[in-house]
């Protein structure tokens, strides 16, 4: 029989429940938190793998799309390949568990994290950290945790513990905290410009809040805890010793601090010689290891002892930048970042807000108007590999750029674009992320987007040794990433904070390290932002001529429909005849797009058309649709059609309709009434007139000079027509319609004379 233990985070109890499901796996739990349910699950392959260096560590989310009471779309009906969400769920988790692997340890472990049930008000990524560190802390798997993990959210200066999706939306502070019992292992964090003082205090509040949840897996482990395998790791002493005594008067401080593309040729000749003088001795592997671990030493050996870094830089030095605009002819907008061998060209692409992705997932998003892709090719590092689909580090590096840019793009209200972003890494020599951040930022304002404000990004890394020593190192290239002990991206603007991920290969850092990076990488970012605006100050006033055109409109909400028509008929017509895209707001607001102003223009005067009201003494031009004996039936608006009566349609009598218009025609009327039953009377006579009388020949009011005089304004002029615009029936006093010129009957005070 399970049993179920608890913790109070925030104002909800957190649940995990062991052993519930999944009695093979070698750690199972279910984790609770709200009516967000996630089942974790951990197992390991019996045999280590001899042929790899790293911790053969899986972690895989598996989104089930019944848990938020969906049924999939498409043709299939079924869960596909994994969203982007749930690829950066996998990274979350991932990042804090491997560095608490032992060292060495080659046997493959898998992570699976199901979600069961999600209310779609509770995040369930916050929930799978824990449950993969509660299903590892339980199970026979060597690890050195466990783990807490927590989100703070700052909303009106109030820090939440796991906030839920609402609160996050108003949020100016989303953190993940992951750490040990004594310090951080993971962050990742999203804000909207806040200082680095606020973040800080979240980050703090954090950890306190993780002392909860890991004393909560130590009294799982006490109690259902399985004995850990006894993992022993290979010594490997003895060949870093041959090793090093090898490559003693070679590692020089001189080698290390030489440029790049002098120092990388000399270590690729002196790893080769390792492998020959002892490939006989001991396995390829072990050598490579060994040369690794003695490279490692000198390069830390340089930065703490002799104060200085690879290729010669002082700790806080960023490497040369250049920065460049407009290099594509024909895209809507590009920009070059460059910062010493790491090269980003970002491409902007505007469209139409129906070209939002649409998202089908367990989160109540469901769709996004602006997305940042980040391609990483193999030429970028002088590679040859298969090129396939995009990789979860590709994923992870495009929405963390994305997450950093997200606060300065303007609101649909301001910009009514979709906006898509594509950082080509052309170059890579470390924080490539980080770059593409900057490469944005020169793209969109060549576009000509009006961003709130530039936004820049830079890679703090850590070097660390004994006696608590310890160097924080401003934009790191490759040696200092492969070698170093962390890897912060802090992205932002002159106003603060927009995006933080951290990485570290230690099982944790002090607090007060990441506090300190932070301070460096403002001075940094301020620096770059500046080399920004010297590139261009401002935003491009107008736009590319090969971006289209976006037209903002507001009908009434009672005309969507006569807008869209009987199974969208009309708005399908309306996008044949001008090319343009067309969308439309349940608040009645529509958005017209094309490449073509002109044909966006013409969009919007039939919308517009579509949606006006007649009014009394309006003057329109319409198109003849029908005639009878007594007028002309004419559309003066779309759907919207009057009667000229035959005694309208000229300034003198009229005998044969047909005499003055057919169909087809397009004729300038003017509205004369609308009767309460909504039918319209025009008249094309009352503008005749007007125009002799400002012209002198004749005033309104007075004769035409024509054999018809005009009637009284009060006489009643029209036949009775029912809603169909047939005539109905007749007053004693008035007109016969149906009798045509001949059949009318005189009225007191009018004079009728045969032509």
């Amino acid at each position: 029989m399970s049993q179920t233990y608890e913790c109070l985070l925030g104002d909800k109890p957190l649940y995990i429940e062991p052993g519930r499901f999944a009695g093979q796996a070698h750690g199972a739990v279910t984790v609770r938190y709200g009516d967000t349910m996630v089942l974790v699950t951990a197992c390991m392959s019996p045999e280590a793998r001899p042929d790899i260096d790293f911790v053969p560590l899986t972690i895989d989310y598996e989104e089930r799309l019944y848990a938020a009471g969906k049924i999939p779309g498409g043709f299939i009906r079924r869960e596909g390949r994994p969203s982007q969400d749930a690829i950066l769920t996998c990274r979350l988790t991932d990042r804090p568990l491997r560095p608490l692997f032992p060292k060495g340890f080659g046997n493959e472990v898998q992570i699976i994290a199901t979600v069961m049930s999600a209310d779609q008000e509770n995040p369930p990524d916050i929930l799978v950290v824990i449950g993969a560190s509660a299903a590892l802390t339980i199970s026979q798997i060597p690890f050195e945790g466990p783990v807490g993990a927590v989100r703070i959210g700052c909303l009106d200066g109030k820090m939440i513990i796991n906030p839920t999706f609402s609160q996050l939306s108003q949020c100016n502070v989303d953190v993940v905290v992951a750490s040990t019992a004594n310090a951080l292992v993971m962050l990742e964090s999203e804000c909207k410009e806040v200082s680095e003082e606020l973040l800080m205090e979240a980050i703090k509040r954090g950890h306190e809040v993780n002392q909860q949840v890991i004393k909560l897996l130590e009294e799982i482990r006490q109690a259902v805890g399985k004995p850990k395998v006894v993992f022993t790791p290979l010594d490997n002493s003895e060949q870093e010793n041959e090793v090093s005594n090898f490559l003693k008067d070679k590692l020089t401080n001189e080698l290390l601090t030489a440029p790049r593309n002098e120092r990388e040729p000399v270590l690729k000749e002196l790893k080769s010689g390792v492998k020959k003088a002892f490939e006989e001795k001991y396995s390829s592997l072990s050598i490579e290891n060994a040369y690794e671990t003695v490279l490692k030493k000198a390069f830390r050996s340089l930065i703490l002892d002799a104060k200085v870094r690879p290729g010669g830089r002082s700790f806080d030095t960023i490497r040369p930048i250049q920065t460049e605009i407009g290099i594509l002819p024909r895209t809507h907008g590009s920009g070059m970042f460059t910062r010493g061998e790491t090269r980003v060209l970002t491409i902007t692409t505007l469209g139409s807000v129906g070209d939002q992705q649409r998202l089908d997932g367990i989160t109540p998003e469901d769709s996004k108007r602006f997305m940042h892709h980040y391609n990483f090719p193999p030429f970028s590092v002088g590679e040859v590999r298969r090129i396939g689909t995009t990789g979860r580090r590709e994923i992870g590096h495009g929405a963390l750029a994305e997450r950093a840019l997200e606060p300065i793009i303007p609101s649909q209200e301001e910009f009514p674009y979709t906006i898509r972003l594509v950082s080509e890494v052309v170059s890579s020599q470390g924080s490539t992320s980080m770059a593409s951040v900057c490469a944005s930022t020169l793209s969109l304002m060549d576009t000509g987007v009006p961003i709130k404000t530039p936004a820049a990004g830079i890679a703090m890394g850590l070097v660390s040794g004994p006696d608590n020593r310890y160097a924080v190192l401003t934009d790191i290239e490759g040696l200092e990433d492969a070698y170093g002990d962390m890897d912060c991206k802090v992205a932002g603007t002159t106003n603060g904070i927009t995006a933080v991920q951290l990485d570290i290969k230690l099982k944790s850092v002090d607090i007060a390290v990441i506090g300190e990076a932070f301070v460096k990488a403002k001075a940094a970012r301020l620096q770059i932002i500046e080399k920004i605006l010297q590139t261009i100050p401002a935003s491009r006033s107008e736009l590319s001529k090969f971006a289209p055109r976006m037209l903002k409109i507001t009908i009434p909400t009672e005309k969507i429909g006569a807008v869209i028509g009987p199974g969208g008929r009309v708005i399908r017509s309306i996008i044949e005849e001008t090319k343009a895209s067309i969308d439309i707001e349940n608040d009645g607001t529509v958005i017209i797009g094309s490449p073509s102003e002109e044909a966006a223009l013409k969009a919007v005067h039939i919308i517009e058309n579509l949606t006006k009201e007649l009014e009394v003494g309006g003057i329109y031009t319409g198109k003849v649709t029908r005639i009878t004996n007594f007028g002309a039936f004419v559309e003066v608006l779309p759907g919207k059609e009057g009667l000229v009566h035959i005694s309208e349609l000229a300034d003198y009598r009229v005998n044969n309709v047909e005499d003055v218009v057919k169909i087809g025609d397009e004729i300038t009327v003017k509205v004369t009434e609308i009767d309460r039953l909504g039918r319209t009377n025009l008249s094309r006579r009352a503008l005749l007139v007007g125009d002799r009388g400002a012209g002198g020949d004749a005033k309104e009011g007075e004769s035409s000079g024509q054999d018809f005089q005009r009637r009284p304004p009060q006489e009643p002029r029209y036949p009775q027509r029912d809603d169909r615009g047939r005539p109905g029936p007749r007053n004693f006093d008035n007109r016969d319609r149906q009798g045509g010129s001949d059949s009318r009957r005189p009225f007191p005070g009018n004079n009728f004379r045969d032509k």
